[in-house]
């Protein structure tokens, strides 16, 4: 029974698709190819697909053992199994961050923060609710109404020197602020850093109330965005009753932490059906 395999991983979202292609061998894990494609009002399966070949493409068509789909992704007929998201974005952000011993997840919709020992697995978790003025489809509305690019947000959140703070938690209405600050003259760096620090309040106490500490992981495509970063850090800074330092990392491929999950916990479970067939052949010899 060979120890190498090659699995790949399938994280659909709400919002984009993100594929994988990984290879483990013992304790070796390697990540072979990604790709990653906006849904953008078109079939999720064709998407799925176009990804899925991309990233099959980037590890040279390799030969696949399992794969793993996660998120949004239960029906997607070439699968070979499931997983949970918490489950797979706690062993993606393990993979990408070590030292992580909580995942906070910015989705499309909902954000979520995954308390998760040494081997990926879930301790506990909170979630925002859907309506919350605190997701990735929230900041893209109101960046594309301030008319700024997904990356200049980071970037013009940090030259902010006077931030308004949007109040409401509820996306509609906090858009509704958003348009009437536009209209009383202040920035769009002040709007940003605003929008920001209301996040990042909410980002804090979902992580206060898991009562983690040391290294969270932010996985999601906001985890590229500086300035949320920044203002999520200064957020848990400000807990002055804290005794052990609370930090937020991100990692350039934090987009793909669900489908990096989901692909390395296929490796797992490939290696639990092999060794279960192995047994079975062996105790049943006129079965082979």
């Amino acid at each position: 029974m060979s120890d190498e395999r090659i699995t790949a991983g399938l994280d659909i979202g709400s919002g984009a698709v993100k594929a994988v292609v990984m290879r483990s061998s013992g304790e070796k894990e390697e990540l072979l190819a990604y790709s990653v494609a906006r849904i953008r009002k078109r079939e999720v399966e064709t998407v799925v697909e176009e990804v899925f070949r991309e990233a099959l493409k980037g590890a040279d068509g390799a030969a696949i053992d399992y794969l793993a789909t996660t998120g949004e992704g239960e029906d997607i007929r070439f699968a070979t199994g499931h997983f949970y998201g918490m489950t797979t974005h706690a062993r993606g952000g393990l993979f990408l961050a070590p030292g992580a011993r909580a995942v906070l997840d910015i989705g499309a919709l909902h954000s979520r923060a995954v308390a998760m020992d040494e081997r990926g697995k879930v301790l506990d978790y909170k979630m925002t609710s859907q309506c919350a003025s605190g997701s990735g489809q929230f900041l893209e509305n109101i960046a594309r109404y301030l008319g700024v690019s997904q990356e200049e947000i980071g970037g013009l959140s940090q030259e902010a020197d006077d931030p308004e703070r949007v109040s409401s938690i509820c996306a509609v209405l906090a858009e509704t602020d958003v348009i009437n600050m536009v209209s009383r003259g202040i920035s769009t760096p002040n709007i940003l850093r605003g929008i920001h620090e209301s996040m990042a309040g909410r980002f804090a106490r979902l992580l206060r109330s898991l009562g983690v500490h040391g290294e969270t992981f932010v996985s999601g495509g906001l985890a590229s965005d500086t300035g949320l970063l920044a203002a999520t850090q200064d957020a848990l800074n400000e807990d002055k009753r804290r005794t052990r330092p609370l930090t937020v990392k991100g990692h350039e491929l934090s987009i793909y932490a669900g489908a990096i999950g989901a692909a390395l916990w296929g490796a797992f479970r490939h290696r639990k059906l092999e060794l279960a067939r192995k047994v079975w052949t062996e105790e049943h010899p006129l079965w082979n």
